[in-house]
């Protein structure tokens, strides 16, 4: 197992568009140990295949706390197939250094798609689960939650990151 490089605004690769995987097999079995290792170590509670640089359609979370122990959750080729509600949450991302903002996302989520074995996972989800799915899923599909800001807050982020950048 490995911590593999996450990759950060403005890397191309956050704006692609990652593929539906065909087979699990061992190289995905290792890309999904690697991606759990890499998101306890940096830490989060989600990751999305391409924040590593790989275009497959996987997504990996957490939201146990720390002193609960682990309980890594998969799913492979996630889609959202009803959502409803809406609620505002203070969002961050591996991929986004240094920034948090408030994002207006769907308060309930219904997604599918196969877990790592590749059996069929259906997750009704709500409130934070519900955040992490539709922001892990907005990076398949080359999204990120900047991407769903004010184009001010965002215009003053990429200038934040300039002057960061410079330094």
């Amino acid at each position: 197992m490995a911590v593999l490089e996450i990759q950060t605004y403005p890397a191309p690769v956050l704006k692609e568009k990652a593929r539906p995987v065909a087979a699990i097999d061992a190289e995905i079995q290792c890309l999904i140990d690697n991606m759990a290792d890499t998101m306890y170590n940096a830490p989060g509670i989600g990751l999305a295949a391409n924040q590593v640089g790989a275009l497959h359609r996987i997504i990996v979370y957490d939201l146990t706390p720390k002193e609960n122990g682990r309980n890594l959750n998969v799913i492979i080729n996630p889609e959202i197939v009803a959502a409803s509600g809406e609620l505002v949450h203070n969002e961050a991302c591996l991929s986004v250094l240094d920034y948090s903002c408030d994002v207006k996302r769907k308060a309930c989520v219904t997604v599918t798609g196969l877990d790592r074995e590749g059996k069929p996972v259906c997750i009704e989800a709500k409130d934070l689960l519900a955040v992490v799915l539709q922001h892990e899923i907005d990076h398949l599909d080359g999204v990120l939650f900047i991407d769903r800001i004010s184009r001010l807050k965002r215009s003053l982020y990429k200038r934040q990151l300039q002057k960061s950048l410079k330094k």
